[in-house]
């Protein structure tokens, strides 16, 4: 028997939430196809093992591997991460990786959009401008403050970013006292110190607890619910409308299409690997990124010989990470007042700041603006085991004994380190894509996806300006040791592009209201629309379009209900 929806969304996370609550409280019915298990909060233990080093919520790798392609000056070499171990899966389960992602929540500015008219062309760059403005998403930028519960305050600094409402719907949650330090070197720099929206709950609300403050948060699922996952925040309140059916261990592995180019089912194995169907007015894909990409290409049809929405080749190109960089400094104990020592152990309460004063630059030799980024600055992550293995080697090698303990005691007990990370644009090149590896197979003898990683030099040149810019904040407020790196291998977390959404068919995959140029009914949700990633993580724009999508697909509905 092949069950029926009005709508099937295949993934979980922040692309597919907000379709399932939307299409559900408009009176609909939608079944959610999520490839992982369905984890409650009193499955989110704070385990060092089973967030960092195990496979517990995302695949095992010699499973379900991918195929990493990298360059080597002009020669590219490619390794399958089941034996390389560099894993590309973010949060397999019920709410996908909005599960475990930190939420640092900012929007795009509204030049994000129109990258290829406000800045100077890049060679080698394949930026365009968006087919939508930042004014037809800021209605949902705003939706998503009061549906996935964003906490924090609106201070005026010179990128800010026009809002439609004054101020966010939650109080800031709780900030450690070093955050007035860091407004104190911002304001001696002159820099504007910007207090960051957080998608965690200030006090429960919503069906949810508020914040424990643990320390674990980014890479760890939230016990209380405070944390905005999709899966709190809105999938529990679809199947609470009694129209929302969650199907986890449900891995979709095919959209067939009939002769007009229309999906008619979605194919997928169930935990036993039986093959299951089901049929829908409309399917919306949101399986991030380069799991978008692969399920398309893998989806032939009559109209689709090489892949729904591939007709001009265009399935998995433009594929966007982020451009990083991090740095940190080391406040010891012994440097400060017994006052300041104190304030500075205590843990939980959140940092909660970000500078955007270099969100646009001005090139030395040409006075043309260009794209900078956004830092973020936080603690160190608690991690016992990372933080331990970080230590247990010296310049002369492991260390073990009376020097590894030693070393294990000042780490934990003697000093407090302060991190930044850089966010930039990750600039779409031709050498950044998803195919699919014509050997390499997963445990259901499917094709898997092959990530060519390559990356645009001009981006890094921009992370490495902004990492010294937050060295210089470091060491206005008094830390020692100040470093930091430019990772040239993209967060891996940060995933986009594959199905850039436009205008011209023979550009893009979907067109402005995100649907597949060469299928009626089959919208794509996840971050795999945006054209160009701005300068900040994606999670709140990939939120917003979603919202956008929703009421697109309701419409259409609605159309087909009336017809």
């Amino acid at each position: 028997m092949i069950e029926t929806f009005d709508v099937c969304v295949i993934g979980s996370g922040a692309g597919g939430g907000p379709v399932a609550l939307t299409v559900a409280e408009a009176g609909f019915s939608v079944v959610v196809l999520e490839k992982g298990p369905w984890f409650k909060e009193g499955d989110f233990f704070k385990d060092d093992l089973a967030s960092s080093y195990r496979s517990v919520f995302t695949p095992n790798l010699k499973d379900e591997p991918h195929v990493i392609e990298e360059s080597s000056g002009d020669e590219w070499s490619s390794a399958s991460s089941g034996e390389s171990g560099k894993s590309f899966w973010n949060g397999n389960c019920v709410g996908g990786s909005s599960n475990f992602m930190s939420g640092f929540f900012h929007r795009l500015k509204p030049y994000d959009f129109t990258q290829a008219s406000s800045f100077a062309p890049i060679p080698g760059a394949n930026i365009v401008d968006w087919p939508i403005s930042y004014d037809d998403l800021e209605p949902y930028y705003a939706k998503v403050e009061k549906e996935v519960g964003i906490s924090g305050r609106v201070v005026d600094h010179p990128q800010a970013e026009p809002r439609s409402t004054k101020n966010f719907p939650y109080p800031p949650t709780v900030e450690h006292p070093i955050s007035k330090q860091f407004d104190d070197a911002c304001q001696a720099l002159d820099l504007h110190a910007i207090p960051v929206a957080r998608a965690i709950l200030p006090y429960s609300d919503q069906n949810r607890k508020a914040c424990s403050y643990s320390g674990f948060c980014g890479g760890y699922g939230c016990a209380s619910g405070a944390k905005g996952s999709s899966r709190a925040a809105l999938l529990d309140k679809a199947v609470a409308t009694g129209r929302c059916t969650i199907r986890p261990h449900a891995k979709v592995f095919h959209l067939e299409s009939d002769e007009t180019g229309k999906v008619t089912v979605a194919k997928y194995y169930n935990s036993l690997k039986e093959e299951q169907q089901i049929r829908a007015r409309i399917f919306v894909v949101a399986c991030q990124a380069i799991e978008t990409s692969r399920l398309l290409l893998l989806s032939t049809g009559p109209r689709h010989p090489k892949g729904i929405g591939n007709r001009f080749d265009q399935v998995g190109k433009n594929l966007l990470f982020s451009t990083f960089a991090f740095g940190s400094g080391l406040f010891p104990f012994e440097h400060l007042s017994e006052k300041e020592a104190q304030d500075l152990k205590r843990q939980g309460p959140f940092v909660n700041r970000s500078l955007q004063d270099w969100y646009i630059l001005k090139d030395v030799e040409t006075g043309e603006a260009k794209k900078g980024g956004t830092i973020d600055f936080l603690f160190a992550h608690p991690d016992p085991i990372a933080t331990a293995n970080a230590v247990k080697w010296g310049p002369e090698g492991l260390v073990w004994g009376k020097a590894l303990q030693k070393r294990l005691h000042a780490v934990f007990t003697k000093s407090r380190r302060f991190v930044f990370e850089v966010f930039g644009d990750w600039l779409p090149n031709d050498d950044c894509f998803v195919s699919l590896d014509p050997l390499v197979k997963d445990a259901w003898g499917l094709p898997v996806a092959k990530v060519r990683v390559g990356n645009h030099p001009h981006a890094w040149e921009i992370a490495g300006f902004l990492a010294r810019r937050a060295e210089e904040v470091l060491t206005q407020m008094g830390a020692i040791g100040v470093s930091s790196s430019v990772n040239v291998y993209p967060p891996t977390n940060l995933q986009a592009g594959g199905c850039r959404f436009g205008k011209d068919p023979s550009t893009s995959v979907l067109n402005a209201d995100c649907r597949v140029h060469d299928a009626e009914n089959l919208f794509v949700s996840d971050g795999s629309f945006m054209p160009t990633g701005g300068s900040v993580p994606y999670t709140w724009t990939i939120y917003a379009n979603s919202f956008r999508v929703a009421d697109k697909v309701v419409d259409q509905l609605r159309e087909i209900k009336s017809s």
